[in-house]
Parts: C-alpha cells; sequence; structure tokens
C-alpha cells in the first residue's frame, strides 16, 4: 500500500520512511525508543489542497495516513507545505529554521517534534524527491 499521493510530490517520503521503518526490526525498535510519539503531518500543495500523514514511534513504528492511527491521537502536529516538507526531508533545510521563519507550525509538544529530525534523516537517503 502506498502512502504516495500524486497531488503531494514529496509524499513518496512517506513511503520510504514506513520502508526503512519496516526493514529493520531493530531500527524499528529504536526509532520507538527515541520517537515515543505519534507524530502527524498536515502538508499544503501549491493549490491549497490539504492532507495528513502520521508516523507512530510510539508503539508500531508505522506510518500511514491521516491524523493518527485509529483510535489514537497524535502528540505533535507538523503543519507545512508540501514543498517545505520536501525540502526537509531531503535535507536541503531544518525543522528549526522552518519553525523560526513561520513556515512550521507545531501543536502539541515542541520538545518531541525535534525527535522527529533522526527518523527523517534515515528517509533522506531512501527517497527520491
Amino acid at each position: 500500500m502506498s502512502l504516495k499521493d500524486k497531488s503531494f510530490p514529496s509524499s513518496a517520503a512517506f513511503d520510504a520512511i514506513h520502508s526503512s521503518l519496516q526493514s529493520d526490526d531493530a531500527e524499528r525498535k529504536d526509532a520507538v525508543k527515541k520517537g515515543n510519539a505519534i507524530f502527524a503531518f498536515k502538508l499544503r500543495n501549491t493549490v491549497g489542497q490539504e492532507e495528513g500523514w502520521y508516523i507512530d514511534l510510539k508503539e508500531k513504528g508505522a506510518v500511514g495516513k491521516g491524523d493518527a492511527p485509529e483510535g489514537k491521537k497524535a502528540d505533535v502536529t507538523l503543519s507545512l507545505s508540501e514543498e517545505d516538507f520536501g525540502k526537509m526531508v531531503a535535507g536541503k533545510t531544518q525543522a528549526q529554521r522552518l519553525f523560526m521563519s513561520g513556515k512550521l507550525k507545531i501543536k502539541g509538544d515542541v520538545m518531541k517534534a525535534t525527535r522527529m529530525e533522526p527518523v527523517l534523516k534515515k528517509a533522506q537517503t531512501k527517497a527520491k524527491l
């Protein structure tokens, strides 16, 4: 099941993150231990559409579409443009820089949001954005 949405080209990164988490059991457990949160991403594309994905690093180490896994709630929600998300995953910009410039909005536990960066770094090598 692909998480990519053709209206959101950088959403291919969610497939890469999913693949990264599923390929190595020890790495997935390590990511869950370090992340210890459910991260929701709300992306806006150039025509104003908004779509959501989540990364569950609280229990399963899973990635999916929507705000959170069924029956769960995100600890942190990151809202940004699809273009900026692509740059962040590709390593061309940092989440902190986007946040400080107002391009990234964070709801929930801001400190937990900082735990997301290592997971995105692992996806950089697999995502072709």
